[in-house]
């Protein structure tokens, strides 16, 4: 398959592309005007509203992976406008994009996130759930909706609501670990919120599926089927790294340290299910959190 890749630099992005390139497929990467070059690159501005557009014609697939990151900074009312800029408006134009060529890509899969879903306790999340409240889950709706355009051209469009990421490369895996090893890790709040994680294996693995699966469209829960309470996180990653996991955070001090984000990102509870993926025929290599952590961990 001929693959165009946004967010390539980004946590899945740089993982993805080789995975993908080793799976014998072309892969190229659409970057911003101010960064990148060479062989396989092609250029957008999303912001002006610009694209090569002879880059994005006659493609198999595209993965829409771009986007201010969620967790970096505090949330001040910039750094939310940014997030939307990005996600939401820069997902419009890549799928008018494509809505509008000759040939467009058979496929778009577009990055969204569990924040779909809200804070939502023990109750276990489909893809049929509904989406919650706040502004994760406000910015989810919209972001997915963005990319009507593509599906309304006949474009198989596809919404992968990642869950936590778990790679030691970068993302939330790679800032725990300076404080669990010097002893200062544990739970977050109550330690009762569950958290929908995926190690990065299966995060690539199940792109890679779901752009050869033509079954599969609409929303997709990318996440381990086996969730884990925050506590139980805390004690598994200890016990991996060899360290202590009983100096949590009470939420008070959470919500003191990162304001709006503590409730949204660090405090609430998603416990997903990828029904989709696994009725599809989707096999995790690691849905175990304890096996995916010695994995990920094991030069580290």
């Amino acid at each position: 398959m001929k693959i165009l890749v946004t967010g390539s630099s980004g946590l899945i992005g740089s993982a993805l592309i080789p995975f993908l390139s080793a799976g014998g497929h072309t892969v190229s990467r659409l970057v911003r005007a101010d960064t990148g070059s060479g062989a396989g690159v092609a250029r957008w501005d999303p912001v002006a509203g610009t694209l090569d557009g002879a880059a994005v014609e006659g493609l198999d697939a595209v993965v829409h992976l771009a986007g201010e990151d969620l967790s970096s900074g505090t949330w001040t009312s910039a750094k939310k406008a940014r997030i939307r800029q990005s996600r939401v408006e820069g997902t419009r134009f890549l799928a008018r994009t494509l809505a509008s060529l000759e040939r467009p890509p058979g496929v778009l899969a577009c990055a969204s996130a569990i924040g779909y879903y809200g804070d939502r306790g023990d109750r276990v999340l489909t893809e049929e759930s509904e989406p919650g409240s706040g502004f994760l889950a406000s910015l989810c709706r919209d972001w997915e909706a963005a990319a009507t355009p593509a599906g309304e051209a006949g474009i198989r469009l596809l919404h992968l609501r990642f869950g936590v990421v778990l790679s030691a490369a970068g993302g939330a895996l790679a800032r725990m670990l300076g404080p669990f090893r010097m002893g200062m890790g544990g739970p977050l709040g109550s330690g009762r919120q569950y958290v929908s994680w995926v190690a990065i294996d299966d995060a690539v693995g199940a792109i890679g599926h779901v752009l050869s699966t033509p079954a599969l469209r609409g929303a997709v829960n990318v996440a381990s089927p086996r969730p884990v309470t925050h506590a139980e996180f805390a004690r598994t990653l200890g016990r991996v790294i060899g360290r202590p996991a009983v100096l949590g955070m009470p939420a008070f001090a959470v919500r003191l340290m990162f304001g709006e984000m503590a409730d949204e990102l660090l405090l609430a509870s998603q416990r997903l299910h990828p029904a989709r993926l696994l009725a599809s025929g989707y096999q995790f290599r690691f849905p175990e959190l304890d096996a995916a952590l010695r994995h990920l961990l094991a030069d580290r």
